[in-house]
């Protein structure tokens, strides 16, 4: 495991001078205990304002990141010292807060002064470069350490007694869509992309340039121009045009690949270079498989959307997905957890885009557990989780799940819910009071009851229920009916209102997390936006804790040496500026974020305070 970039830059001490230790013995950059003088946070704190989310970051320096936590990242012997982790991870919440890049992400922490305030750095630092910031982001990823900073959010809230006590916790589940990164496109620019992405695997491998290799082995439209399908000149009102131009399209697909089986050959089997061609192949095959019908005369669009389609060659995990019958989306779903009392995010995950909105409610529910130490004592969650299979999941596990069933509908006839179903006594009645114990069980559980022909061929409201000519009406019984009855029982009564209240609080919480930038992927891939949505969810929790924690906590100045006054400087720093202050005409209090003017005065003060006779 190799070291993270950057060496240690101005406002950042070296390890060997904070630790003793020598280089070779520690590449972990750390920071010590004890505040600088001259760091901006000790003299700006209170301009920058203790109750901003900056401050609070301020305050709780060395609290909510340490070094240590991330040791695993780096390498004890190899590499040179590092920017300390915790002062990156810490940029890394600025960054999702303000909704940076990581180019503005450096220069706000070389010159905002809110950024040098929450970072605790001097006036004068450039604390990391921007290759810094995207190698410890990318070693998190790779470590699959996306949720370190998150867990550091919990944590700080356990110990600011959100969860005081261990107290029983009630979570609401929910998910929201993330539209995925990658640009999906139609199925002959789908071919396109996956051809071009195998023919640059095939450059590669012949150390060629791709345009060269494109012309040479006959590809050379597909890397000229933006889109194959918008040079093409043909009617598209034309059917048989559409469908030779895609008869060609899907010849030179099969033709790429046979190139890569031939490459293949002659490649050792398993190594990098081999699994370099076969993944870009395997994309490419699966275009074909689920977009391509092969026909007697020739290929043609398959009909319909293929099962677990991918729309995207350059983000092969983005899926079509739905959160309704109407609202489409492509891309992922986040999933989150939330604490109904303290409205904190206990759990979060990514799936992919078509994956059900119940998809591991039971893991998030666990998960909660694991990082606050509480007990869930209830889950909420709206009709997507009120289905049998996650009832009876939650049920098996001895926990209380409480979500609303979902409405059931009969084509203007009696819905089953117009009937008593007794399972007990396997009966049913109907709502004309006629009584059936005809029930036939299905070998995957529940059954169908069945009600006579005769006697519903003579029920004055045969009309309202029985849609068929002749023959009785059929009541169908899930598996799990019983815990659907028993969830539309108490759906019905007045206390299930204040569950509905209490599950907004997962709502709000999306919409605070939606604001920091979760609705559109910033990355490639599950992993990435896993990143993404656990960062954003830290920043969530901090800004809450932060807005929930009493205010005025002062920064602790660094011990006074006995024999010395550590006053005397920040006596002469203010003395200096309210002179400068009064020769522009301004007054002296309070003090102004630092011109060029202070700042050389601070410089001046900070060489003057290391000679021996200060």
């Amino acid at each position: 495991m190799r070291s993270l970039p950057g060496g240690c830059s101005a406002g950042v001490e070296p390890p060997e001078k904070r630790s003793g230790k020598s280089l070779g013995a520690q590449m972990l950059g750390e920071r010590g205990p004890q505040r600088g003088l001259f760091e901006a946070d000790t003299m700006y704190l209170k301009f920058v304002g203790q109750n901003t989310f900056y401050g609070f970051l301020a305050t709780h320096r060395g609290e909510l990141f340490r070094d240590e936590d991330f040791a695993a990242l780096y390498s004890l012997k190899m590499g040179r010292p590092s920017v300390p982790p915790s002062l990156l991870a810490t940029a890394l919440v600025l960054q999702a807060y303000d909704h940076a890049s990581d180019e503005e992400a450096r220069q706000r922490a070389a010159y905002d002064l809110r950024w040098k305030v929450a970072l605790g750095i001097e006036l004068d630092a450039e604390p990391f470069a921007k290759s810094t910031l995207w190698e410890f982001r990318a070693q998190l990823i790779l470590q699959e350490e996306q949720g370190a900073i998150f867990r550091q959010s919990v944590e700080l809230a356990k110990r600011k007694g959100f969860f005081k006590g261990k107290r029983k916790l009630k979570v609401a589940l929910d998910t929201t869509n993330i539209l995925g990164r990658g640009a999906v496109k139609d199925t002959y620019n789908l071919l396109a992309d996956g051809i071009v992405l195998v023919l640059r695997a095939l450059a590669k491998q012949a150390s060629e340039e791709l345009e060269t290799c494109a012309e040479r082995t006959g590809f050379g439209p597909y890397v000229q121009g933006s889109s194959v399908k918008g040079q093409a000149e043909i009617d598209w009102n034309d059917t048989q045009a559409r469908r030779a131009f895609l008869a060609e399209v899907v010849a030179d697909a099969d033709r790429v690949l046979e190139l890569v089986r031939q490459a293949r050959s002659t490649l050792t089997a398993d190594s990098p270079e081999d699994r370099a061609l076969s993944e870009a192949a395997g994309l490419l095959s699966r275009v074909l498989q689920q977009d391509i019908e092969r026909r007697d005369d020739g290929p043609a669009l398959g009909e319909g959307v293929a099962k677990d389609r991918m729309p995207a060659i350059h983000d092969p995990e983005v899926r079509h997905g739905r959160k309704s019958k109407r609202k489409r989306f492509d891309g992922h779903k986040g999933q989150f957890a939330v604490d109904t009392e303290s409205q904190l995010i206990t759990a979060a995950d990514v799936v992919a885009g078509n994956a059900p909105d119940n998809t591991g409610a039971l893991s998030l529910v666990e998960a909660t557990e694991s990082a606050t130490d509480c007990a869930v004592e209830e889950t909420i969650g709206d009709c997507a989780y009120g289905d049998g299979a996650t009832r009876q999941q939650f049920a098996d596990a001895q926990r209380t799940l409480i979500a609303k069933t979902a409405t059931v509908t009969n084509q203007g006839r009696f819905p089953k819910t117009q009937f008593v179903i007794d399972l007990d006594l396997q009966q049913c009645i109907c709502p004309a009071h006629q009584l059936t114990t005809d029930f036939r069980p299905s070998a995957k559980g529940g059954g169908v009851f069945h009600f006579p022909a005769s006697g519903c061929g003579a029920c004055p409201l045969r009309d309202q229920c029985v849609r068929n000519a002749t023959g009785g009406r059929t009541v169908q019984v899930h598996p799990q009916e019983a815990l659907i009855q028993a969830a539309r029982a108490f759906q019905s009564s007045p206390e299930f209102r204040p569950y509905r209240a209490a599950r907004q609080v997962v709502e709000h919480r999306i919409a605070r997390l939606v604001q920091l930038g979760i609705r559109q992927a910033r990355y490639v891939g599950i992993a990435k936006t896993r990143f993404q949505l656990l960062l954003a969810a830290a920043v969530a929790n901090l800004t809450r804790i932060a807005s929930a924690t009493e205010a005025a906590v002062t920064v602790p100045l660094p011990a006074e040496p006995s024999g010395t006054s550590i006053w005397r400087p920040i006596t002469l720093l203010r003395g200096l500026q309210a002179a400068l202050s009064a020769v522009s005409g301004n007054d002296a209090s309070p003090p102004r974020a630092p011109t060029a003017s202070p700042y050389l005065v601070q410089r001046s003060l900070k060489l003057a305070t290391c000679r021996p006779d200060f």
